[in-house]
């Protein structure tokens, strides 16, 4: 290249970049050098020809790209500490976009080789992301697969406060850091607050997920949502007639003449309380506090009645009275006073067990399995042979086998077969007269519990199906794929009434809200939505989960969401707002299963670290808006309390209408 291409290439350079003061200055330096003939002497003196040299080079080599990102990680964590954990979170960004940027220059083998120099930095959050960003290896790929073109064309949110921010930009300017500092201006969008730097108990919440609009995000999260539970239910009924504050109170015959004769009732709600005597005193002391608390509730914390939008079916008088006894006889919880528990084994699964579910009243257990098969269990049969409120439910090494158990019975199983793949959720119907299970065959198929028999195949989603859950009132029923697509169905019908779809990948759970109108979705984009039953539009996107979400659960006064992710991360959430009322950290592996409690006050989280842990939800979210009000910050809280198991993963958990917690789980070594 010559004296005067080099010359060319400055000037286009400064021009690119919008230099205008160097681009004039280096014109007249260049018009004065003309004049006193030393234009040659100049561009071969050493200062100008070094610049003119370094102006001419690539700027995007590989090295540039892995020395300037070296640099700059060096320099966040060498911060000071009350900045650190604000100024790291820009790494993680910048890492990948490096990575993608050399990937699509065609500097492949140097972007790997950057790729796994730096990748330990982001494992523990970003494990997910980073195994599929692995897979970019070409500049075709970019394109061709999804999340790693949503990458290149969404930007990151990440929240800084305003010192943070210009600490990062000075030093980007300073040391020159040009590649680095387009990164950050093409990727990366600053959420910059005044004060001091966020806590660090917030940085879940503080990137938002690579690929998300959250400008997008904000504008859903402000349309109008009902929460409150529906005009004239039964506990609306009952609530307004006393019978909820002064039926405790009855004599202890009146209590049993109400109670349902069936043995399936008498052992799963009576039985495995202790005696009523003592039953009926907790009732009368949690009920007699409940006097003077539920109307200061009621008054602060639901919101105006709302209307089904779906006809809801119609419930059988004698099914009705038998919910209302319940009602009537429920323990009420707290801190002080926790539930009794009913942990349900499974034995004997050679591994085979994929989900478990469990009936309103615990009467009935069903587990699903990779055999295809789905199968229930009496809990009625097996009480009377183990006498022990912790049963063991042993399975068949081979379905069709009737296989004699220990004491000398056949099977105390029903076996339902049909699916042809595996199992991977199951759920009772609120009355438990059917079942509903859906696999990997891309199916769902309805069970009559009472006739024991098949009767719908609901076909409709095109990969597997990973969870499918009854409506709070039966009849409708909604279901999560890999298709990335929620659906809601009715009994009557063979075909899907609303699809949901916006996920940007596999819809892993699925739970109704209690007032019917709405359904929340938990997805691997690590995200969780509400949607509109009516209309199947999105009306809130939470985001804040550092991994794929695998359970949930909403409140019985339809205020709040609980979340469980695969890191063991659980955060509740404020439907009205969309913000997170407050992480609560305790687990050390997958959160498989949530349930309140019936009147809200505690949260029952269920984990493939073989444990169930209660937490203290109503007091947590009072304490998380007073400190989140005066602070800006949302605390972390602890669990309540842990009851470990012998070596059994919790797959499901369920809160009876008297407030009796059944867990289900599988043995996973001998003991």
């Amino acid at each position: 290249m010559d004296e005067e291409q080099i010359v060319k290439f400055v000037e286009t350079y400064l021009r690119k970049k919008g230099f205008k003061q160097a681009e004039l200055a280096f014109q007249d330096e260049l018009h004065n050098n003309n004049n006193s003939s030393s234009n040659s002497h100049s561009l071969h003196d050493p200062d100008l020809s070094a610049l003119l040299l370094s102006l001419y080079q690539s700027e995007d080599t590989p090295a540039k790209y892995h020395d300037e990102y070296s640099k700059l990680r060096s320099w966040a964590y060498s911060s000071l500490d009350l900045y650190k954990h604000e100024l790291l979170r820009v790494l993680y960004p910048v890492f990948i976009h490096s990575y993608i940027d050399m990937v699509a220059k065609g500097y492949v083998q140097e972007a790997r080789t950057f790729f796994n120099t730096f990748r330990e930095d982001h494992e523990m959050m970003h494990s997910r992301d980073l195994q599929k960003l692995e897979g970019v290896l070409s500049p075709s790929h970019l394109e061709e697969m999804e999340f790693a073109h949503s990458l290149r064309h969404c930007k990151v949110n990440i929240k800084l406060c305003q010192y943070s921010n210009e600490l990062l930009m000075q030093y980007l300017r300073k040391t020159k850091s040009t590649l680095m500092l387009g990164i950050v201006n093409e990727h990366i969008n600053f959420q910059v607050s005044p004060g001091q730097p966020s806590s660090i108990s917030d940085d879940a919440e503080a990137v938002s997920l690579i690929g998300s609009n959250q400008d997008a995000a904000n504008l859903i999260n402000k349309r109008e949502i009902h929460w409150g539970l529906l005009e004239d239910s039964l506990e609306e009924r009952l609530e307004k007639a006393g019978g909820l504050l002064s039926d405790s109170e009855k004599p202890e015959g009146d209590a049993k003449d109400g109670e349902m004769e069936d043995n399936k009732k008498k052992y799963v709600e009576g039985g495995k309380q202790g005696p009523s005597a003592k039953k009926l005193k907790k009732d009368k002391a949690a009920n007699a506090t409940a006097k003077v608390a539920r109307p200061e509730t009621n008054a602060t914390s639901m919101a105006p009645r709302v209307k089904p939008e779906l006809p809801l079916p119609v419930m059988p008088i004698e099914v009705e009275q038998s919910i209302l006894e319940d009602l009537r006889n429920r323990v009420q919880l707290s801190s002080a006073t926790l539930p009794s528990v009913s942990f349900y084994t499974f034995i004997n699964t050679h591994n085979g067990l994929n989900c478990s579910s469990i009936s309103h009243d615990g009467s009935l257990v069903a587990g699903g399995f990779s055999d295809s098969s789905l199968k229930v269990w009496d809990m009625a049969k097996l009480g009377q042979q183990a006498g022990s409120s912790n049963i063991q439910v042993e399975t068949d090494s081979a379905p069709s086998e009737h296989r004699v158990a220990p004491n000398g019975d056949k099977r105390s199983y029903t076996l339902f077969q049909g699916h042809s793949g595996p199992v991977y959720s199951a759920t009772f119907s609120p009355l438990g007269d059917f079942l509903l299970s859906s696999s990997a065959d891309t199916t769902i198929r309805l069970w009559s519990t009472k006739l024991n028999a098949n009767l719908v195949c609901y076909k409709g989603h095109n990969y597997p199906v990973w969870d499918v859950q009854f409506s709070p009132v039966g009849h409708y029923f909604a279901s999560a794929s890999h298709d990335r697509t929620a659906r809601i169905w009715s009994m009557d019908k063979i075909q899907p009434l609303r699809i949901m779809a916006g996920h940007l990948s596999d819809v892993d759970c699925i739970q109704w809200h209690a007032n019917c109108n709405y359904i929340a979705t938990g997805s691997s984009d690590k995200t969780v939505r509400l949607w509109d039953v009516q209309s199947g539009e999105c009306v809130r996107i939470f985001i804040g989960h550092r991994s794929m979400v695998l359970s949930l659960a909403l409140s019985p006064d339809g205020r709040y969401m609980a979340s469980g992710d695969e890191d063991g991360t659980i955060m509740m959430w404020d439907l009205s707002s969309g913000r997170c009322v407050s992480p609560l950290v305790g687990h050390n592996s997958c959160v498989w299963t949530l349930a309140f409690s019936c009147e809200g006050s505690l949260l029952a989280s269920g984990s493939a670290d073989c444990t169930v842990k209660l937490w203290d939800v109503a007091s947590s979210a009072k304490v998380a808006r007073t400190e989140e009000n005066k602070t800006g910050n949302v605390n972390r809280l602890r669990s309540l309390k842990t009851l470990p198991t012998k070596s059994t993963p919790v797959y499901s958990l369920r809160f009876s209408r008297r407030n009796l917690l059944f867990a289900a789980g599988v043995l996973s070594r001998s003991v």
